[in-house]
């Protein structure tokens, strides 16, 4: 694989890990007990953690900015609904 296909892959995963992130955030609020909407805002994190990682790895720091953003708004969300 040559240097371009690689980056086209590591775009794509970094796309994936952003769409993970996004449904498991979704699916926190159709969550039906705290322990599910907890195991969704795990997720999510971890979705966006490893986008962040990703971006960053690929030189895009406006990117990474932007979701580690969406990452703690994610957080404050949770928080603020979800905490007991």
């Amino acid at each position: 694989m040559d240097q371009d296909e690689e980056r086209q892959v590591r775009l794509a995963n970094l796309a994936n890990c952003k769409a993970q992130g996004e449904k498991a955030y979704d699916d926190m609020y159709e969550a039906h007990s705290f322990g599910h909407a907890g195991a969704c805002y795990s997720e999510a994190k971890e979705c966006f953690y490893a986008a962040i990682k990703l971006a960053e790895e690929l030189g895009l720091a406006e990117e990474a900015a932007s979701l580690g953003k969406r990452l703690e708004h994610i957080k404050a969300v949770f928080r603020s609904q979800f905490v007991q």
